[in-house]
């Protein structure tokens, strides 16, 4: 595994002064992004897989992942409740060795093919169901063993891995290959693998929501404001939606229960039935329920 070499170049590392070695970490960072970018035409056509499952409104986002690449995982999936109101009942983040391995290494947990197994099994999934499973090595057993279960129970299978070809990437229906290459500091995948990795799931998580129509052009209409700061967040947005004063743009948050869809089409005179009736008619897309007003 490329990911596991030992790089010559930084056989000298600890010998270093610290600007040089600081500037060689960082430097592969963007080399890391730039794997990324190489990786885009993959990245959309598993965006576009998933958009079509998950579209009927019943399907679930499923991420599995095991140390590094589970947490990166896991802090993907978590911030789209807040980020684009992605319902929580349709979220499932599976690590190895459960939630107490999000902030300790338990081992041998991701060598238990059986246990992710289990666990998808009892979730029952389907064709309207997205896995995303994340593995720098591309042989973690835990996440091969769920993109293989999630393949056959006919869900879309996406599959990261940092090296190629690797298990993963041939258990997956559209693999994302990131090869990253040897680490500066050698086998820390946390570092390279880690970057390239984060920046993926950025982009296709942040692409499928884009898709579902959670976004109002680049505004994040679904935002759930939980402070002061997303509060004004939502103000804003509205006011740059629909062409109304703070006072209305308040008044209309506050009938729409701090929905920003919704206050838009009540700030175009529509009352709160017609409104939400509106939104469900277009699938939750603001832009196709404002053009309908005219």
């Amino acid at each position: 595994m490329h990911t596991e070499d030992v790089s010559v170049r930084y056989r000298d590392l600890d010998l270093w002064p610290t600007a040089d070695v600081v500037a060689a970490l960082l430097e592969q960072q963007l080399a890391a992004v730039a794997v990324v970018r190489a990786a885009a035409p993959a990245l959309a056509a598993a965006v576009e897989a998933a958009i079509a499952a998950l579209a009927g409104g019943s399907g679930r986002l499923i991420y599995v992942g095991a140390g590094t690449s589970g947490r990166l995982a896991v802090q993907d999936g978590v911030e789209l409740l807040p980020t684009f109101g992605w319902p929580e009942t349709r979220l499932v983040t599976l690590m190895a060795g459960g939630s107490q391995a999000l902030l300790r290494s338990v081992e041998a947990a991701e060598d238990d093919a059986a246990a992710v197994r289990r666990q998808l099994q009892d979730l029952v999934i389907g064709p309207g169901d997205v896995v995303i499973a994340v593995a720098a090595s591309g042989t973690t057993p835990f996440a091969v063993a769920a993109a293989a279960a999630a393949r056959a129970a006919g869900a879309v299978a996406i599959g990261l891995a940092n090296n190629a070809p690797a298990p993963l990437l041939d258990a997956a229906t559209h693999a994302i290959a990131l090869p990253t290459g040897a680490e500066v500091v050698a086998g820390s995948t946390r570092l390279a693998a880690g970057t390239a990795q984060k920046a993926a799931l950025n982009a296709l998580s942040t692409a499928i929501m884009v898709g579902l129509g959670h976004t109002y052009g680049n505004l994040m209409v679904d935002v759930a404001a939980r402070n002061a700061k997303l509060e004004e967040r939502r103000v804003a947005m509205l006011q740059r939606i629909v062409a109304v004063d703070r006072a209305a743009a308040l008044a209309a948050l506050q009938a729409a229960g701090g929905h920003v869809k919704t206050a838009a089409l009540l700030a175009r005179g529509d009352d709160l039935t017609t409104a939400r009736t509106r939104l469900a008619h277009k699938g939750g897309r603001l832009r196709a329920a404002l053009a309908e007003l005219g």
